[in-house]
């Protein structure tokens, strides 16, 4: 029987507590709100020797990312975390991250990008790097948070997979808010995650190997490709690994979470925190008799879009919640991703592209069953013009 506790923590402790029992290496830091609390929870865990980590403290978001990249090339385990602008800085280094295929994982709470400038929770920050060759969870609460963060060295470190990883959560809304949740015994962890084994190590100077040399164009196709086999072979080790916390913990984790979906003619889709709202929204409308259900994703790189496909297809209608824009298309990147997984589905649903929560605005019930209503509206007409509509937004 797994010995766990229940705790009351916010988001951000919840992930340092995750940290603190996979206990990596390295750990580079650039504080910045709102996941500073990350990084000052795991230097108080270090300082009191409650982990062996190695902290680096450095300028900026572009210096953690290259820090990570150095320690990762020398065979350790490291992790990070960073929002919003920290987490843009990176944007160059992300990209080689991924080419390099070292398994870092970084916490991020999610925030508004600037300008204006705005310490709020949106999705911008992560979807500005979603096709950087980052694997993506999203989290709806502190006990997501700290699953996710587990898991995601699981995944990252898989020797089919060896990709970096982002954990998000929403700014504040998740970050800050406490909650109860389930904290695991630490040896279970550590028998969870496993002893990490680098591929090969820039310190091993028995075995040297090159790493981030030029490579021009008879070459550099088939790095890149190479580099797409860590995400394709992500998409089975997640469910794996899913299953596998699932047996051990009893909380299981798939690429999505489907909330009274079986019967539904209608759906919501979104990530991140206001999926609690969205829940409590299907719940009410249930009573009075409305077939509604809620598809919650949790995994957008790899984006799963055939099981969307099969999930979603049967449906009448669904609404897409994106909160991030996509500027100059048709709606926000999880609703462009949607509809092209939709595309070539012999039955497919109307789908209606929403914007909501920029900047930290808050959605509530009223909110989304009046976007059950207008979707019903739309969809009984048959109505083909499909316009963003933003949840919210004043005259």
């Amino acid at each position: 029987m797994t010995m766990r506790v229940m705790k009351v923590m916010d988001g951000n402790s919840a992930t340092a507590e995750a940290v603190r029992q996979v206990n990596p290496d390295v750990v580079v830091v650039q504080p910045i709100t709102p996941a500073t609390p990350i990084v000052e929870k795991i230097s108080s865990f270090v300082a009191n020797g409650q982990m062996d980590t190695e902290i680096v403290d450095v300028e900026s978001g572009q210096s953690a990312i290259s820090g990570c990249i150095g320690a990762s090339a020398a065979g350790g385990r490291v992790f990070t975390a960073s929002a919003s602008q920290g987490l843009v800085s990176m944007h160059e280094i992300l990209y080689i991250t991924a080419s390099l295929r070292l398994p870092i994982v970084a916490g991020v709470a999610n925030r508004a990008l600037s300008a204006p400038e705005n310490l709020y929770a949106d999705h911008s920050d992560a979807m500005a790097e979603r096709n950087c060759g980052w694997l993506q969870f999203f989290c709806e609460n502190p006990q997501e948070a700290y699953d996710n963060l587990i898991q995601a060295y699981k995944v990252a470190e898989h020797m089919e997979v060896r990709t970096p990883v982002m954990v998000s959560m929403d700014g504040f809304l998740t970050s800050h808010s406490q909650e109860n949740l389930y904290i695991e015994e630490t040896g279970e962890v550590n028998e969870f995650v496993g002893k990490f084994n680098p591929v090969f190590s820039l310190l091993d100077s028995e075995h040297p190997v090159t790493v981030g040399s030029n490579a021009a164009s008879d070459y550099y196709f088939e790095h890149k490709v190479n580099q797409l086999q860590g995400m394709l072979e992500a998409r089975k080790v997640i469910k794996e690994v899913g299953r596998e916390f699932g047996d051990r913990f009893g909380r299981y984790y798939g690429y999505f979470e489907a909330y009274k979906m079986e019967d539904a003619d209608r759906a919501v889709v979104l990530m991140g925190s206001a999926a609690g709202t969205a829940k409590e929204t299907v719940d009410q409308l249930r009573t009075q008799g409305e077939k509604v259900g809620l598809l919650k994703l949790r995994v957008f790189r790899p984006f799963p879009y055939q099981e969307l496909k099969e999930t979603l297809s049967h449906l009448n209608s669904i609404a897409i919640l994106d909160r991030s824009f996509n500027p100059g298309t048709p709606g926000g990147p999880l609703c462009n991703e949607i509809k092209a997984a939709l595309y070539d589905a012999r039955q497919k649903p109307l789908v209606f592209p929403y914007i909501y929560g920029l900047g930290g605005r808050d959605i509530g019930v009223n909110d989304i069953a009046g976007i059950f209503k207008e979707i019903k509206e739309k969809s009984e007409k048959d109505e083909i013009i499909f316009e963003i509509k933003y949840i919210g937004l004043r005259d």
